[in-house]
């Protein structure tokens, strides 16, 4: 073979390409940053400063991108970074209106601040970190990101401090106006039972005159009737045995007035 037909010889790919036996769909990470939007993204290095140590001191916690996320629905606000490779979490809590950056041994590119529950352990833990950009202009990317999510955490803290004041005002309000008409319910009460108790002492007013007028209205004097019916016998009596005295004699005369007075004596027994 000459040189001129090792010239036309085609050499094949060395990475020749071969179809998997098994096709496997791809798999959609959930990272939990989906609801939420970037307000700055910086690659840095993280410090966090270990009180346990002898002697204490700063010790590196990872190298990576640092995030400033704030929550689309209810405005929170985090830090959020994560180990180059790994992608482990090396940093996560939220920007609370406590939270305060402040230079780290008077470098223009490097920061410090202290957290009260950082959740990088998957426990809440409370952490001093340091956190060293490469240039400064990045340093002051991160406090302008981090100095408005401070701001939007104050003015949220604030609403709902207003919002749970205005729903006691609410309450209380409700509360007294529940007590008015109960009152006015009850004053109600009072003066129908005024009512009814008038209406109650006409009646007995009335019954005590119709009992009054009942008892001065005179009795019959059966006494003095029965007297005078008394008189009226005997003086019939009487007028009869003068009649009599003119046919009988006096003898006679005087014993029927005895005979006369005898029986009525007994009639009245």
């Amino acid at each position: 073979m000459s040189l001129d037909d090792k010239e036309d010889v085609v050499i094949d790919n060395p990475d020749p390409h071969f179809e998997p036996i098994v096709s496997l769909a791809p798999v959609q990470v959930v990272t939990l940053e989906e609801d939420e939007e970037e307000l700055v993204k910086l690659r840095a290095k993280l410090f966090r400063y270990d009180r346990e140590s002898e002697p204490k001191e700063w010790k590196e916690r990872g190298t990576g991108e640092v995030k400033i996320l704030k929550h689309k629905v209810d405005g929170t606000c985090r830090i959020l970074m994560r180990r180059d490779k790994t992608f482990k979490i090396c940093a996560n809590h939220y920007i609370t209106p406590d939270l305060e950056l402040k230079p780290n041994c008077g470098s223009d590119r490097a920061w410090c601040w202290s957290t009260l529950a950082d959740f990088a352990d998957e426990q809440p833990k409370s952490e001093l970190l340091a956190i060293r950009f490469a240039s400064s202009e990045n340093a002051q990317k991160f406090k302008d990101a981090f100095d408005e999510a401070r701001s939007l955490s104050v003015s949220r803290v604030e609403a709902s401090k207003s919002a749970v004041s205005n729903k006691s005002i609410g309450e209380n309000n409700n509360n007294t106006s529940a007590t008015s008409e109960q009152e006015d319910n009850e004053d109600s009460k009072v003066g129908e039972t005024g009512i009814n108790g008038d209406v109650t002492n006409d009646c007995l007013h009335e019954a005590d005159a119709k009992e009054e007028s009942h008892d001065t209205k005179q009795p019959v004097d059966t006494t003095q009737s029965g007297d005078t019916n008394q008189q009226d016998d005997t003086k019939e009596i009487v007028d009869t045995i003068e009649t009599d005295a003119g046919s009988k004699t006096p003898s006679d005369s005087s014993a029927n007035v005895t005979q006369q007075l005898e029986l009525m004596t007994v009639k009245d027994k």
